[in-house]
């Protein structure tokens, strides 16, 4: 347990630091996750949910944390700028590990809604209650050391029209380890939309664990896309959990445009009648980019349908793994469940592993699976260069199809519209930051001073 070992050590020697710099709602869950991470550790590639990523060799090297929750004297208001055509939002601005409240424009949220920083509030009823239940060693370890995070709360039956868009900003001078965590709220018959978007504002090593728990209450209804584009030293390893009840609805959509490793997992329980969720993914990659992602969706009770559909296209050396699993229990009868998962290996030396996974203890149900990986297809190709385009062409405009059938399931028509864009740009080897984001990096950085602890 070598990998393990500085993160034990670290807690038991700066315990009270981190919680004199957090709140009592989230020190109050620390303990029993330290004991948890401190008896199991993390993963080997043995257990079956990881075994695409070998998690222990991500956490090895000596990254930086702040700790003592040193301020970086910079607005990110005026240093980043979204010009994303027609996408009007709410915008808040996550630094490192924590909710940025400085210079933050006046917002006209709906009466009720809350959005803030998540150690101001009581919320000990939601709080890891989702995610301790999964004895996650990466989950465990965000508990024991997350400080600060995003906490969004909308109330019975507001509707928020206007989209939230959260862009988490990753700064320092030093290589870096950062705990982010998120908590959404919405009640009975509420209904919003979110975008995250992650960025990095340096050329340092980053190593950025996220926890996102999400309830979604009677007949509510969320959007949830969560949107990577950093660089081929950060590391990113993003837990996702939702809880729906009767007559819900969630869309989850997760991008990685840009990343070095990524590990994303997400797990959906559905536990009430008439729920229903869609849950898509695409991933772009290249180099010796890595980016796994592992699902689980649980049917609880009778009568919910879920849909998931993950697409990857993947050059030069790069690895891509998708492990989705449906578990349907007893009694979860009716339930309509499609997992599909599509992949390109653009080179011979792409590699791809997938397992679509289906368990099922109900008899009166309709579910399928399945999973391809292959190539783009020579037919198509040669039939398109005797129309006069160029192979190259042909290759961009294939792959860029393949890609948007993802795209076209967001409902946020302003950024499918800016992703089909994006996409064709990433594929043309011409995208290398968002595109929609204007950044003066030179504003974050100045009154820093390189303070980082």
């Amino acid at each position: 347990m070598e990998a393990e070992k500085q993160y034990i050590e670290l807690y038991e020697q700066c315990r009270q630091t981190i919680c004199c710099h957090s709140s009592e709602v989230m020190n109050g869950k620390r303990e029993e996750a330290f004991l948890r991470f401190m008896s199991n550790g993390f993963p080997t590639q043995k257990v079956e949910h990881y075994k695409y990523t070998n998690i222990a060799k991500l956490f090895e090297p000596n990254y930086g944390l702040n700790l003592n929750r040193l301020d970086i004297p910079a607005n990110p208001y005026h240093a980043f700028c979204c010009d994303v055509p027609n996408l009007s939002t709410s915008l808040y601005f996550v630094v490192n590990d924590a909710f940025y409240s400085k210079n933050q424009p006046k917002s006209s949220l709906p009466e009720g809604v809350v959005i803030g920083s998540l150690k101001e509030f009581a919320i000990s009823e939601y709080y890891n209650k989702l995610a301790g239940e999964d004895a996650d060693a990466v989950t465990d370890l965000n508990t024991m050391l997350a400080q600060d995070g995003l906490y969004i709360y909308v109330p019975k039956n507001v509707v928020m029209n206007r989209a939230v868009q959260v862009i988490n900003i990753l700064r320092s001078d030093v290589d870096l380890m950062v705990n982010r965590r998120v908590l959404i709220v919405l009640e009975e018959g509420a209904e919003a939309k979110f975008l995250f978007c992650d960025h990095t504002a340096d050329e340092c090593r980053f190593l950025a664990t996220q926890v996102i728990e999400c309830f979604v209450g009677r007949n509510a209804k969320l959007d949830l896309y969560c949107m990577e584009e950093t660089h081929n030293k950060n590391v990113r390893v993003s837990n996702v959990y939702i809880r729906q009840e009767r007559d819900s609805r969630v869309n989850h959509n997760v991008i990685t445009l840009h990343n070095g490793v990524t590990r994303n997992k997400l797990n959906v329980d559905l536990v009430g009648e008439g729920a229903a969720c869609s849950c898509c993914g695409c991933v772009i990659a290249d180099k010796q980019q890595h980016v796994d992602n592992n699902t689980l969706i649980t049917h609880h009770v009778s009568h919910c349908s879920s849909r998931e559909l993950y697409k990857y296209v993947l050059d030069d050396e790069s690895t891509g793994a998708f492990a989705g699993r449906v578990l349907v229990k007893q009694g979860a009868q009716k339930t309509e469940s499609q997992m599909t998962n599509q992949n390109l290996c653009a080179t011979k030396e792409a590699r791809m592993y997938t397992q679509p996974m289906l368990e099922i203890y109900a008899d009166d149900v309709k579910c399928t699976h399945g999973s391809t990986v292959g190539q783009l297809n020579d037919a198509a190709l040669f039939y398109m260069q005797q129309r006069g385009i160029s192979r190259k062409e042909a290759h961009l405009l294939l792959q860029t199809a393949f890609i948007n059938e993802v795209i076209d399931h967001m409902e946020l028509e302003p950024l499918r519209n800016r992703l089909h864009y994006l996409v064709e740009k990433r594929f043309r080897g011409e995208l290398n930051k968002c595109g929609g984001c204007h950044q003066d990096i030179g504003s974050l950085h100045r009154g820093c001073g390189g303070k980082t602890a």
